[in-house]
């Protein structure tokens, strides 16, 4: 499976932005996808991620209530929708997914076999 992230840029604090992760060679309608990101000199983190087609959705403490992660199966696409975005947020964003992730390890990096190539974000002050 490939994965192609999209949708970062530069945008003010307060903004929005709203990325997206397409997939290609497998469908992503009974897939776990997530959302992570590395900012300079720090480690990846999770984010967000969506259970095996939407069943269920999980956000880091930092992204409740400000980012939503969705997905449309028709596009095979999972999308990430930032809100009240902060400096803090700046990093590099990826995609992951995985067929065989379990439950207990879809915040860990580590867990995920397939990634896309980063789309960066930029929060200015």
């Amino acid at each position: 499976v490939q994965l192609q992230a999209s949708g970062g840029g530069l945008v003010q604090a307060g903004g929005s932005l709203r990325l997206s992760c397409a997939a290609s060679g497998r469908t992503f309608s009974r897939q776990t996808v997530a959302w992570f990101r590395q900012a300079p000199g720090k480690e990846r983190e999770f984010v967000a991620a969506i259970w095996r087609g939407g069943t269920n959705t999980y956000y880091a403490d930092g992204a409740k209530g400000r980012f939503t992660i969705s997905g449309d199966k028709a596009k095979n696409t999972v999308y990430l929708q930032m809100n009240s975005l902060r400096p803090e947020d700046t990093a590099n964003y990826y995609c992951a997914t995985d067929p065989s992730i379990i439950l207990s390890s879809v915040r860990e990096a580590r867990s995920y076999a397939y990634w896309g190539q980063g789309t960066l974000v930029t929060v200015s002050s």
